[in-house]
């Protein structure tokens, strides 16, 4: 268990630090277009593979695949705090996705096969919570600290001492469980392409539509995109040993599980991707600063997680617990739309830990109801799907909330601009980079003074467009959320106290 804690900080950590990072990386390397690709890179990876691996793990073991991912996750980090360019380092992220997939999706298997009562799963789980919430805590001011004071190259290279850590525990302790009593199936090869061709393309078309790329090509993606759904349907129904198992999409306990995971990884990511962009483009803030507002959030998903694990074995209806997660998230969300330069910094903290206790008490439980739910020969690909479908949410949530982000900021500027008689200044303005990157403020500045303009109040002007563009963003949150929490009234009442064999 400790081998495995060490393997979920490093996976924890990576995403928590590259959020406060992630502007300062824009601005040295000069691409805000694929600013959240750096994001959708590593998602769209991980969520090829976690459903792959998922099933390699049910029928192999998990133990192979833990370790072989933790030394690619590892390698992926080392790429990226080398990468020269912004390309690299999206090329880096993916390769690093890979190794997330594969983390996820045979870690989490691993602690239904160790401990199969469901109350003494939750009991153990605690430790997963409190590593999880260890590494969100010290995530985002690491992260900020690092990239202030060491670079922001220093974030990535934080996992090679985890993961090492991590190799050296997994290796000498875990046990290699089977569950599967017949020898191991040849992988469906031909599923796992129609899926990374589904995803692929869809992830491309929910980039290139709202950038104006040629028509055709468009079109060419949508139609890629629905013939490889069809066409993954229809093979996964009539392959002996499919990837992605008809039967546990059509279960009634699993379905609302799954649905809700995707809506949830949509609203989520959208929040810790976006939320530090506003506090240090949009506030000014620095990287350390805005790192210290994200923390609680982080935080209080632990804390979140160990009340939850408190309470919910204790619940005849243990789904009230969702309820009250939904509850929590979507206040946070309400009050991100709401905060301003201007908000005192106490009020937000108070949105984060309210935000951070939502997802400690919403994602345990999912994971939980689905283990609980599905047969004990599928807990793996049933756990990998959860987390898979979390992923995809996150990639739509990345994509979509950057590509309304972007289009409502350009928007914003021009509009204001275009009243304030100081168009000719849009180009340097359109884009956000220019509020995190000091070198290019600099340049700015200097061509302004020269044309006797206020700096300051052109660069207020892109502030306070990028604030209520991401507020928009967060808008979508409040509305998916109230979405969800009809969502969690089609989960069929749950029972702890047995196990589904």
């Amino acid at each position: 268990m400790l081998g495995l804690c060490f393997v979920l900080i490093l996976v924890a950590l990576d995403q928590t630090v590259i959020g406060t990072a992630l502007p300062t990386v824009v601005a040295e390397l000069h691409g805000f277009d694929l600013y959240a690709w750096v994001g959708t890179a590593y998602l769209l990876t991980s969520i090829i593979t976690v459903p792959i691996f998922g099933k390699l793990g049910d029928e192999h073991g998990r133990k192979p695949f833990v370790l072989a991912a933790i030394v690619l996750f590892t390698a992926a980090s080392m790429l990226c705090g080398w990468a020269q360019n912004m390309l690299q380092l999206v090329l880096a992220r993916g390769a690093q996705g890979i190794g997330g997939g594969m983390l996820v999706a045979t870690t989490f298997a691993c602690i239904p096969d160790l401990f199969p009562d469901p109350k003494s799963r939750l009991r153990w789980q605690i430790m997963f919570s409190t590593s999880f919430g260890l590494a969100n805590a010290v995530g985002p001011s690491m992260g900020g600290y690092l990239t202030e004071h060491w670079g922001w190259r220093s974030v990535f290279f934080v996992n090679l001492p985890v993961g090492l850590a991590s190799l050296l525990f997994v290796s000498r302790y875990l046990p290699h469980i089977r569950h599967a009593e017949h020898e191991p199936k040849p992988l469906d090869w031909q599923g796992a392409m129609l899926i990374a061709l589904f995803l692929g393309s869809m992830q491309l078309l929910v980039e290139w539509w709202p950038q104006h790329k040629p028509l055709a090509w468009l079109l060419m993606l949508a139609c890629v995109m629905s013939v490889s759904l069809a066409a993954l349907i229809w093979w996964e129904r009539r392959c002996p040993n499919p990837v992605l198992p008809m039967t546990l999409l059509s279960d009634r306990h699993l379905v609302p599980l799954f649905t809700l995971s995707l809506s949830m990884g949509f609203c989520m990511f959208a929040v810790m991707y976006y939320a530090p962009l506003m506090f240090q483009g949009g506030f000014g803030l620095s990287p350390n600063q805005a790192g210290l507002l994200i923390t609680p959030f982080a935080v209080f998903i632990t804390v979140g997680s160990i009340a939850n694990g408190r309470i919910v074995t204790r619940l005849s209806a243990p789904n009230r617990m969702l309820y009250v997660g939904v509850a929590l998230f979507w206040l946070a969300a309400l009050a991100l739309t709401q905060v301003t330069a201007a908000t005192p910094h106490a009020l937000v903290v108070a949105a984060m830990m309210t935000g951070g206790l939502g997802i400690g008490v919403l994602l345990p439980n999912l994971t939980l109801f689905t283990q609980a739910s599905a047969p004990r020969h599928q807990l793996g690909v049933a756990t990998a799907m959860l987390q898979s479908t979390r992923m995809m949410g996150g990639m739509l949530g990345t994509a979509l909330i950057g590509t309304l982000v972007s289009h409502h900021y350009v928007q914003a500027v021009e509009q204001s601009l275009a009243q304030r008689g100081q168009a000719q200044w849009l180009k340097w303005l359109s884009d956000p980079q220019i509020l995190v990157d000091a070198t290019e403020v600099l340049r700015f500045k200097a061509l302004v003074s020269q044309a006797g303009q206020d700096t300051a109040a052109l660069l207020d002007v892109a502030r306070h467009g990028l604030v209520s563009a991401i507020h928009d963003g967060q808008w979508v949150v409040v509305g998916l959320m109230a979405v969800v929490a009809v969502l969690v009234k089609c989960v069929p009442p749950m029972n702890l106290h047995a196990d589904k064999t």
